[in-house]
């Protein structure tokens, strides 16, 4: 085969030292430490060897800071995935494995993978670290619910959330050593359904004290866990803030407001994503979707950006990243397989759940089209399928700069109770024959 890049380079990078190949001889091939003088002595040996680009994999979270020491060094770097760069048979080593990605980035046969800009880099990982966070107060409050099953407090059977208001009420004064039934259960919240007496028959523990010490503990943590996700929704918020504030146009535009999405409990709670979401996008309205939520819009934000996605060309290619579309394998004209390849990325995960809600919905475009695929093939394929659907209507929008507009427009709950509301308003002014200066409305 033709040698394309005749000035290029492959590196095995590994968790203590990067084996590097200029050529494939064996003169050609040095080890070097994963320091930051290995990796600045690293980029000026490929100088040296006049090298001009660089094909690497993604090895886990090791490459980071050699990817970011080649480009201050002016170098053309390739981060290639895994799959791509696997060895032949029998050639299984360092020195072959760097050997064998300079060969093929030489050729020409390996392509880079999808990286986002410096911001939207530090915005995922507070978003990543903030999902670390809520998965490790999700199992906190399973703990909780263990120990106060077994200390004989029935909570969650008369409450529906044991972190809410009622129930977080409840377990901390049964941490500060209140036993009573009767004054635990005068902590109800008023929006609680089950009355005071069911809550008060639930509540009648057995007093073991080395489950009372765990649970103090539990609670203790879940409440540092709290704190720690509110600090990081305020850097999050810093750092959304400092990038809209950059820019005079973004600073102008004004959300409009939309009470019918609900807020989830794990979603950002402080900041209004809502108008931080349509100013980073530049004045796009991804809200206005159905079935997309905040944390729908803050996984696009941390994971894409906002010009990261400009940088595929099409929308089938961005569905294609996003392991939304078939992979289909045809031999002697005859479809051996059309699957969806495996693999979800916190994107893909985001937009299958923001599908899931559309299936929940009546009388929409999107839970009409979700609808006839699931009577076809099921729930799941047209999770799947709506999914995809979500991810063209996103790239179409972000990168053209378009506002959603389908083909029948979906009313909220609130505007249906408005537009109802008008329609009685004006069949009684009909019906009542009123003229608009009895009805103190001026004439022109």
């Amino acid at each position: 085969m033709e040698i394309v890049s005749p000035h290029a380079a492959g590196i095995d990078v590994g968790s203590r030292s990067h084996f590097v190949a200029v050529g494939q001889g064996a003169d050609q091939v040095r080890e070097f430490g994963v320091y930051k003088d290995d990796l600045r002595e690293l980029a000026g040996w490929l100088h040296e060897n006049q090298v001009t680009t660089v094909a690497m994999e993604s090895t886990g979270t090791y490459w980071q800071n050699l990817f970011a020491t080649l480009q201050a060094a002016g170098l053309e770097v390739l981060l290639c995935n895994g799959k791509f760069t696997k060895n032949i048979k029998g050639r299984k080593t360092d020195v072959q494995d760097c050997q064998w990605i300079q060969r093929l980035h030489s050729l020409g046969l390996l392509t880079g993978s999808f990286l986002p800009d410096q911001a939207t880099e530090e915005l995922r990982t507070y978003c990543r670290h903030r999902t670390s966070l809520l998965e490790t107060a999700a199992e906190t409050t399973q703990k909780m619910h263990k120990h106060l099953r077994l200390l004989n407090l029935r909570l969650d059977v008369v409450v529906r959330d044991v972190t809410g208001q009622t129930g977080m009420a409840i377990i901390e004064a049964v941490c500060r050593g209140q036993t009573d039934p009767e004054v635990l259960a005068s902590f109800r919240h008023g929006n609680c359904r089950k009355s005071r007496e069911e809550i008060a028959r639930a509540l009648c523990g057995n007093g073991r004290r080395d489950l009372l010490f765990a649970l103090r503990q539990e609670l203790d943590v879940y409440k540092t866990l709290q704190q720690k996700i509110a600090e990081c929704d305020a850097a999050m918020e810093q750092l959304l803030k400092e990038q809209v504030e950059a820019d005079e146009g973004r600073r102008q535009l004004k959300a409009e407001p939309k009470p019918y999405k609900r807020v989830n409990k794990n979603a950002p709670q402080q900041m209004d994503l809502n108008q931080l979401a349509f100013q980073y996008f530049n004045g796009v309205d991804l809200m206005k979707i159905e079935g997309v939520s905040h944390s729908t819009v803050i996984a696009l934000m941390s994971e894409v950006g906002a010009e990261g996605i400009r940088k595929f060309p099409t929308a089938k290619q961005f569905s294609n990243w996003l392991k939304l579309c078939p992979n289909t394998k045809v031999s002697g004209g005859r479809v051996l397989s059309s699957h969806i390849p495996k693999g979800s990325n916190r994107l893909k995960i985001a937009l299958r759940q923001a599908a899931n809600a559309i299936g929940n919905l009546k009388e929409t475009h999107l839970s009409d089209f979700f609808r006839r695929v699931a009577f076809r093939k099921g729930r799941q394929a047209a999770v799947s399928a709506t999914a995809r659907k979500l991810a063209v209507i996103i790239w179409n929008m972000l990168s053209k700069g378009v506002q959603y507009q389908p083909p029948s427009q979906y009313l909220f709950l609130d505007e249906k109770r408005k537009l109802k509301l008008v329609q009685r308003i004006k069949k009684n002014i009909a019906k009542l024959d009123l003229r608009p200066e009895e009805l103190g409305f001026a004439v022109a």
